[in-house]
């Protein structure tokens, strides 16, 4: 009887990684490099799930609480739903007749003081004590906006398309597509925490760049990091390292018949990796190897800073051994999504990140780190200047697309800057402001890679896809 060498293969591959068997396969088929010197080795991406308030964290605006319970028509200024910079960066996905978002007039008042940090006098909240010592370190560009009003918007961030458009690959699977590997044990492109939902997958997916390219999430448990990744019970290191070249043995044979299937060459090179990667990645995620000082510094010692800092530890740690783009999650989804009782939810989110942030700026920079690695970090959309009042709410903010705040620091980056601003309520980004995949476009930049040439063929993208470089923030 002939055996199907296809499904025979398949059968032994489900038990070695899974996931993480796709994400080496394309290793070996396709000869990477850069399009020009590069100035970052890696990314750590970190996501607050939930659109946090750009204007009670990094762009406070004092004029809210001067006008405090008045309507945008009130004030001296220019009302901001009249402005063109509107329509442009506001598209609803139900009728505007039935969506009210963003449109909230009586103006809510700073939920939070604030005040300049550093010697670059660069303003942060008070709900940011940790992380403001560090505002030396950091470019803060304060005009980011971009179209989705709903919890899509965290796909768009990481994709750059609107939930009506065609979806695209993510951030990650593109710096993944588009890089060679660092350490050939370890996969490129890693996720901590997430994706934060099953529709939220699009955030980390590489879709026609194929399944090799998507994020491969870890747990941070050192005896099980990722699916089927163990050797079966009984099954001894001699036994399955014997397993595997039988498996290497019958792809060679195989590969003779077709010396030009490139795919196959790819499978061939995954099984040796993942074969290695058993012993790398549970390493790597073992957080019990560090000094109890860096535990300290990333808060695991305290049960409010613990998940968080434990994800952004295990992603110094992943950069250390040289994995290319680590997104992390420090909170789950939705989290930030401060409808109501802002201030509240604002004071418990902030303190659960800000100590690990910190601790991971400083860890990477005495570590000579972040001379390597860019940080980002962002939210999918900012919050409203005026009171968001459905339901008969009084104490939160909405879903504000218009205008809002991420930072980036590290390798390639001025340190101690503000690129751009929003207007004086914190509605709108001005001038042209960013796109998301202005972002996107910036570190894969700084990572040597040319966004407008990763090109598929057969496969037409936008302009606005592939963005612009923000130039003023690159050192």
């Amino acid at each position: 009887m002939r055996i199907r060498r296809r499904p025979f293969l398949a059968d032994l591959g489900m038990g070695v990684t899974g996931m993480a068997l796709g994400a080496m396969m394309a290793e070996g088929a396709k000869g990477e490099a850069t399009h020009f010197a590069p100035q970052a080795k890696s990314v750590i991406w970190i996501f607050l799930s939930g659109g946090y308030s750009h204007m009670e964290t990094f762009d406070p605006k004092p004029a809210l609480n001067k006008y405090a319970g008045m309507t945008f028509d009130k004030t001296p200024f220019d009302n901001p739903v009249n402005s063109p910079l509107h329509r442009k960066r506001f598209r609803s996905v139900p009728s505007e007749e039935i969506n009210v978002r963003d449109v909230y007039p009586t103006i809510f008042p700073m939920q939070v003081d604030w005040r300049k940090r550093g010697a670059s006098g660069i303003e942060v909240t008070d709900w940011w004590p940790h992380l403001a010592k560090h505002v030396d370190d950091i470019s803060f560009v304060r005009n980011m906006w971009t179209t989705d009003n709903d919890h899509a918007a965290e796909n768009q961030f990481h994709t750059g398309r609107h939930k009506l458009d065609e979806s695209q690959p993510s951030i990650g699977a593109w710096a993944h597509y588009g890089l060679g590997a660092l350490n050939e044990n370890l996969p490129k492109f890693v996720v901590l925490g997430g994706p934060t939902r099953s529709d939220t997958r699009e955030s980390i997916d590489s879709l026609y760049l194929g399944p090799q390219y998507s994020g491969i999430p870890l747990a941070l448990d050192p005896k099980n990091p990722l699916p089927f990744a163990q050797r079966d019970a009984g099954q001894t290191f001699e036994q399955q390292q014997q397993e595997y070249e039988a498996i290497n043995q019958l792809n060679e044979l195989t590969a003779m018949e077709y010396p030009d299937d490139q795919s196959l060459r790819a499978r061939i090179r995954a099984y040796e990796l993942a074969f290695r990667m058993q012993a790398a990645v549970p390493e790597a995620v073992d957080l019990t190897q560090e000094t109890e000082a860096t535990s300290k510094l990333y808060g695991l010692d305290n049960d409010t800073t613990k998940v968080a800092g434990q994800r952004l530890l295990a992603a110094r740690r992943l950069v250390e051994r040289g994995v290319r783009f680590v997104q992390v999650f420090p909170s789950p989804y939705g989290s930030w999504d401060s409808h109501q009782q802002l201030k509240s939810n604002h004071t418990r989110l902030c303190a659960s990140v800000d100590l690990p942030v910190a601790g991971l700026l400083q860890d990477l920079k005495q570590r000579g780190l972040l001379d390597d690695v860019v940080v980002v970090f962002g939210t999918e959309f900012g919050r409203t200047p005026g009171l968001e009042l459905r339901g008969g709410g009084n104490t939160g903010r909405d879903h504000h697309p218009n205008g809002f705040t991420v930072w980036l620091a590290g390798a390639g980056l001025k340190k101690g800057h503000v690129h751009g601003e929003t207007d004086e309520l914190g509605y709108h980004a001005l001038g042209e402001g960013h796109y998301v995949t202005d972002l996107h476009a910036t570190v894969l930049h700084l990572l040597g890679l040319d966004n407008r040439r990763l090109e598929i063929p057969g496969r037409k993208r936008l302009e606005i896809d592939h963005g612009k470089v923000i130039d003023d923030i690159l050192a």
